[in-house]
């Protein structure tokens, strides 16, 4: 089973880290989301500015949670920030809310989308969640074979998303004549409500970079490589996404954008014909094998670090003597995924991701004022523009909460719901280890 004492060995370099924290935040939204942020949002200028702020919130949201990482090097990430800087029970309310609907639930939703654009391109004869299935199955079996070899899959895929949206920024810039005047005209003067429930699908998209701390223990040399990673990795996805923007833009305009269900196969296809919709379904399919190979290879961590904390079975908090990964933690992460997946309850725990997300990432981001009151030696790399830049995050990340709330009521109420379920749990779990 492995010796519980033991902790997993440093095996992940400064590019590999980068390309887990950049694919940590793309999925397939870049493909889907540009669409919804049209539609409520319905301007040019609008519609940049609205992927230029979530930009700016995973900049600065990178920026702190490099600091973070500088500062409290571990297992575990986002999970011991909250644990050390807040309370335990808030550390355990954040795992909790991982497995039951923040990363389970994304995860399970990227899955299906594989599923059904990798049957839309190869016309499979069984059932898409068959192929769902089937791929998180996969997925959990390499990164039960140890890091390194999670890693350099998931860095393989990542490497295949950057070349795959560099071909769609390249059709739509520079292959293809502009969108007539008509297409590129606003449709209507955006609402501040409309605005920011467009930033709802926005920072969807750009969620997703602080993942990648929960692998920190596994991190070489983590206290230079993980902050420095977390800045080229989002640094790198913001210049990807207002790119992808630019090319719909400049092709489709904002009434075309808004009215595509597919904007990336509406644009390949003007270059290289019908062709093109297999080609994007295909691209499609491997971003969201890659998102979900990110997810398995870092989420497990957390139940890991649980569990060495006495918050989760004993059993979880083994390493696997001949790989050193966490495996009994990866594979319940596999397990839960694919019975979310094949379950149909997925599109709904989708709708909770963003209100308890950027709940937890908020209060996350809080706690580097609590551990720069506390002192000690000063990190490789501090947030700069602290407090503003900290305080910028946490105000309009809660901005965009509300704003789910408000378009997302019941949904919500419910995501939340799951959440606050786990508060009576904590303390039983707590009283039975004691």
């Amino acid at each position: 089973m492995g010796d519980p004492e033991s902790t997993p060995r440093p095996r992940l370099g400064l590019r590999d880290t980068s390309l887990l924290v950049m694919g940590g935040i793309v999925g397939s939204g870049i493909f889907m989301n540009p669409r919804v942020v049209a539609r409520d949002a319905p301007s040019a200028a609008a519609i940049i500015a609205a992927w230029l702020l979530g930009g700016a919130v995973a900049l600065a949201g990178g920026f702190v949670w490099a600091e973070l990482a500088a500062r409290r090097p571990g297992i575990g990430g986002q999970y011991g920030y909250l644990r050390d800087g807040v309370h335990p029970v808030a550390g355990f309310l954040y795992g909790w809310a991982n497995l039951l609907v923040v990363q389970t639930g994304g995860m399970a939703a990227v899955a299906v989308t594989f599923a059904r654009y990798t049957h839309a391109a190869l016309a499979v004869p069984w059932s898409a969640s068959i192929t769902a299935a089937a791929a998180i199955a996969a997925l959990t079996t390499i990164n039960l074979l140890g890091v390194r070899a999670g890693g350099g899959v998931q860095s393989a895929f990542m490497i295949a998303k950057i070349a795959a949206i560099g071909g769609l920024v390249v059709c739509g810039l520079f292959l293809l004549a502009p969108a007539a005047g008509a297409a590129v005209a606003p449709t209507g003067a955006p609402s501040l409500r409309g605005f920011f429930a467009a930033m709802i699908a926005v920072m969807f998209a750009y969620g997703g970079w602080a993942t990648a701390t929960f692998v920190s223990g596994e991190v070489e040399d983590q206290a230079r490589t993980l902050p420095r990673a977390l800045l080229l990795g989002t640094g790198g996805v913001v210049v990807l996404y207002l790119a992808a923007n630019a090319a719909y833009l400049h092709t489709l305009g904002v009434t075309g954008l808004a009215a595509s269900e597919a904007p990336a196969v509406d644009v390949v296809s003007r270059v290289i014909g019908p062709a093109g919709a297999q080609v994007i379904a295909a691209v499609v399919a491997i971003s969201a094998l890659g998102f979900l190979s990110q997810g398995l290879l870092a989420c497990p961590r957390v139940y890991y670090a649980m569990a060495r904390d006495g918050l989760f079975f004993e059993s979880f908090g083994r390493l696997a003597p001949r790989t050193g990964v966490p495996f009994l933690a990866i594979a319940l992460q596999g397990v839960v995924t694919i019975v979310t997946a094949v379950s149909g309850t997925y599109e709904e725990l989708l709708s909770w991701v963003v209100t308890v997300d950027f709940v937890s990432l908020s209060i996350t981001a809080g706690t580097l004022f609590v551990f720069r009151a506390r002192g000690g030696a000063e990190p490789s790399i501090t947030t700069p523009g602290h407090p503003v830049t900290t305080l910028f995050f946490i105000a309009t990340s809660l901005a965009v909460v509300l704003s789910t709330f408000v378009e997302h009521p019941g949904r919500s109420l419910l995501g939340w719901s799951i959440v606050a379920a786990g508060i009576p749990v904590y303390y039983l779990w707590r009283r039975a280890s004691a």
